[in-house]
């Protein structure tokens, strides 16, 4: 089976797969958001979506999603068949070392099935990666992408050159466990993928021949540039032949096209939050429905609103085929949020159904 490219099911036009952020929302917990990932990953399985990532953030109440490999690790355990993945890890606010081993853990758990997506974004505010990170000079991270990535994939594959400072130190669960006396480690390692909202990992992507995801859902006017960059950069590697993009996309169905706008608006006051320096819960529509905003507020609800795919289950299902023909994406990730779980899991039902996705 092809560890990278999936088969679209149903009528889909591609792969369709799922995108959490853990979504907490006011008057929930953590714990609860948690059953509901684990419930949605079942659904996920059982209804045919390709993967299911889990995104790395800092400092957001309304998303405990901080520790993914922590999170994949639980959900390897209450699946079977659909691929696990960072979407992603934020390399910078970590040692490689450390992420080898992580996912080379997670590989042992769950073997064949577990992707490593890695990014050059914080994926928090500039304190929280400092702290993160115990240094001030971030953008030091992100210029060091490419070397901690090349860290990374050596890690991964226990192929350091002699005379390397780190050519005797290996991650473990890893390749060097097969060539130790009576070894029998399998040297599979999960397959990479470079997740961007610019220009700057499509364009590493296509140089190294790796599979590329952008985050179409909150950077939307740079969605067909970075395609086309990937497309243009692409090289052919070990690992592809031939370029492979996803794109994240935010998307809501519900059973009736009302409940979908109200939980829209409170998705995109929440974000408007965020901007703001004020995080928290995701609100309850009444609470987003009642806040009073200001005409530049307002305008920020409405540009953040249209680049959400939501209404009834056809509403959406045109939506995305729309988008997917315009960017020429090879998988769609859908991500959906919502102030209640049983929302979310609802959307991706109404969704599958809307395609004609297999139930098993």
């Amino acid at each position: 089976m092809d560890e990278i490219r999936g088969t679209a099911q149903g009528t889909a036009p591609v792969p369709l797969s799922v995108l959490d952020l853990v979504t907490v929302g006011a008057g929930r917990t953590a714990s609860d958001a948690l059953r509901t990932s684990v419930h949605l990953s079942r659904l996920a399985e059982s209804r045919g979506f390709h993967r299911y990532w889990v995104a790395e953030h800092h400092s957001m109440p309304g998303v405990a999603s901080s520790s993914p490999a922590v999170i994949l690790a639980h959900l390897a355990a209450h699946t079977d068949r659909i691929r696990l993945g960072s979407g992603g890890v934020m390399l910078p606010n970590h040692a490689p070392l450390a992420i080898a081993e992580q996912f080379g853990t997670l590989e042992a758990m769950a073997p064949g099935r577990v992707d490593l997506g890695l990014g050059r974004a914080p994926g928090t505010d500039g304190a929280t990666a400092a702290a993160l990170r115990r240094t001030d000079r971030l953008n030091e991270g992100a210029d060091d992408f490419p070397q901690q990535l090349a860290e990374v994939t050596r890690f991964l594959d226990d192929d350091f050159p002699d005379g390397h400072p780190y050519a005797r130190i290996h991650a473990v669960p890893g390749p060097v466990q097969a060539t130790s006396p009576g070894g029998v480690q399998s040297p599979h390692r999960p397959p990479i993928w470079l997740l961007g909202s610019s220009g700057f990992s499509a364009r590493l992507s296509g140089m190294l021949g790796l599979p590329f995801a952008f985050a179409h859902h909150f950077s939307a006017q740079n969605t067909v540039p970075a395609l086309d960059l990937y497309r243009e950069s692409f090289r052919p590697s070990e690992v592809l032949d031939a370029p492979y993009a996803l794109i994240g996309v935010s998307a809501l169905a519900t059973d009736e096209e009302k409940e979908a706008r109200r939980q829209v608006r409170a998705g995109a006051l929440s974000m408007l939050r965020l901007r703001s320096g004020r995080p928290g819960l995701f609100p309850s529509p009444e609470e987003a429905e009642g806040d009073p905003l200001g005409p530049l507020e307002e305008e920020f609800i409405r540009s953040w609103s249209a680049n959400v795919v939501h209404g009834t289950a056809d509403e959406v299902r045109t939506g995305l085929d729309d988008l997917q023909k315009r960017t020429g994406a090879d998988e769609l990730m859908i991500t959906t949020h919502a102030h209640r779980g049983e929302l979310r899991v609802r959307s991706y039902e109404l969704i599958a159904d809307a395609y004609g996705l297999p139930v098993s």
